[in-house]
């Protein structure tokens, strides 16, 4: 039997959907993480970044770059979270789509900006500690990734 673009085929239609039980035991199994977890993790991974910073430098100007370099992250992040979570984003999957696509040139064009306006916001830059405490800080998704595998398996 030949399967046209309109019809299904026999295999397709065995699928059944879950059950509310099914469905509560899947998503028993497979926790989301919240992004605001992920938001506070970058916010002391960053803190964090800017001590050592500036211990290793010795200089709080050095600290207050890697710092700024955290900040560069965690703002647009949490921009862009809050509005994903509007009710215009909410209203169908069309305006959820385009909303994501709004919120992400958002977090982007905020990023650029703090980048830009670095050298006028910190005094005595350091761009190396600035770079590296944003570096650090973005790849808190990683680690908020194993976390969430690790909770999986277990």
């Amino acid at each position: 039997m030949t399967e046209t673009p309109g019809n299904a085929s026999a295999e397709e239609s065995d699928i059944n959907p879950l059950s509310p039980e099914q469905a509560q035991r899947l998503i028993a199994q497979n926790p989301s993480l919240s992004v605001w977890w992920v938001l506070a993790a970058q916010v002391v991974v960053g803190v964090a970044a800017a001590v050592i910073a500036g211990m290793l430098a010795g200089k709080s100007a050095s600290a207050w770059s890697a710092f700024y370099g955290c900040l560069a992250v965690v703002i647009p992040g949490a921009l862009f979270a809050r509005g994903l979570r509007s009710q215009f984003s909410s209203i169908s999957a069309v305006t959820a789509g385009f909303g994501f696509f709004v919120w992400e040139a958002v977090k982007i064009g905020v990023s650029v900006a703090m980048l830009a306006a670095a050298p006028r916001l910190v005094a005595d830059l350091d761009w190396l500690a600035m770079l590296i405490g944003l570096t650090v800080t973005l790849k808190v998704y990683w680690l908020a990734l194993g976390v969430r595998r690790k909770r999986k398996i277990a």
